[in-house]
């Protein structure tokens, strides 16, 4: 989850998908506990905002019964307001019957109130409400709400249903309102010898940002027997891969560091989508973003001569092997190309030919960093 921009406003991740799927079940077992065995309820939703919550109620409630809908118009932008728009009632013969009223959020109690107005001389059975969301801070009426899927703080959220000015229902999970990111983040990529390290720092003295490389951050954390670089160098001893979550917690630390950057280039990370999942999730926390994946694209010959020639000059025995050259390589197609979509699906992602001077590459980057 990262965050999401609804025309003027931007939203960050707030209750996942796999979390309401819980709340949702939960809400069904407890109302169908508690009614009689033979009973047949109707479920009234109210729309818009309920459909979602509605039909997944509905498939998890394990048990006869009818649905019907009612729609109230009580949201202008974020606010909620006192008196409810329009009103479309229900047809069905409601005499000695038990409605369960879905609502997905109560907030001020307005909407609720004017539902009961609908059936206070329907001849029920009982009357009863479940919600999904319910904002206690701002409750108003003195109305009893017999199901409460989660108690959450008065801030507007959407997705799930829930919208802002008509957006934003069709999002799986749930979102709150954030302030707009200051940072400009980018993940630079690039195959071994494409000079991702080289323009980093040109892009990090131009646009002032914090340059985190892996393979640096590794370094020190195993150099200084940090926490983290202990269990690291643990992993690697024993021949293992670094769990991800060992090296999210060593690049959260690095951010943690720098709270008042202007931004940050991520330089080798993330590697893998569970960690572009992980990043995204991590910098919305923070209400943030990664703003685009810049890859360096450089074809595989000339990238085998840069790195023969480095290994002239690097120290690293494995710059002037082609065999380990050719397996680099080859490793990086298959760790990027889920990564890649990963940001293409997100409109994130910019290839850069990467082949040039040094000082062409930067303009070429910059101009693509400034459109971010």
């Amino acid at each position: 989850m990262s965050i999401i921009k609804l025309q003027d406003l931007y939203f960050k991740p707030y209750i996942n998908k796999e979390e309401i799927a819980l709340i949702v079940k939960h809400l069904a077992i407890q109302v169908k506990a508690e009614l009689p065995k033979d009973e047949i309820p109707i479920f009234v939703g109210i729309l818009n905002g309920c459909f979602l919550f509605a039909a997944d109620f509905i498939r998890e409630f394990n048990g006869n019964c009818e649905v019907s809908f009612v729609k109230l118009a009580s949201y202008n932008g974020t606010s909620s307001i006192e008196n409810v728009k329009q009103l479309v009632g229900i047809n069905e013969d409601l005499t000695n019957r038990t409605i369960i009223i879905l609502e997905d959020i109560i907030d001020t109690g307005n909407t609720l109130q004017e539902i009961y107005n609908i059936f206070r001389h329907k001849n029920l059975k009982q009357l009863k409400v479940a919600t999904l969301f319910f904002k206690p801070d701002v409750f108003r009426k003195e109305l009893p709400i017999n199901y409460i899927g989660k108690s959450i703080e008065d801030k507007f959220i959407v997705g799930y249903g829930l919208d802002y000015n008509g957006l934003g229902r069709n999002y799986p999970a749930i979102y709150q309102l954030s302030t707009k990111p200051n940072m400009k983040n980018i993940v630079l990529f690039g195959p071994p010898g494409a000079g991702k390290g080289t323009q980093a720092e040109f892009l990090k003295d131009m646009y002032n940002l914090v340059h985190i490389s892996t393979g640096d951050v590794f370094r020190f954390n195993i150099k200084n027997q940090t926490e983290l670089g202990l269990l690291a160098k643990k992993y690697m001893d024993e021949g293992n891969l670094v769990p991800d979550q060992v090296t999210i917690n060593m690049l959260k630390a690095e951010v943690e560091k720098n709270a008042d950057a202007n931004g940050f280039i991520f330089d080798g990370f993330p590697r893998t989508k569970s960690q572009a999942e992980a990043l995204d999730a991590f910098l919305a926390e923070k209400g943030e973003q990664i703003n685009g994946m810049i890859a360096l694209e450089v074809a595989e010959d000339e990238l085998k001569i840069r790195l023969a020639e480095r290994a002239k000059t690097s120290g690293r025995p494995d710059d002037a092997d082609p065999a380990i050259i050719q397996n680099r390589i080859n490793t990086y197609n298959l760790e990027t190309a889920p990564v890649k979509v990963f940001y293409e699906k997100q409109n994130k992602y910019s290839g850069v030919n990467g082949v040039g001077s040094i000082k062409d590459i930067t303009q070429r980057i910059a101009k693509v960093f400034n459109t971010l």
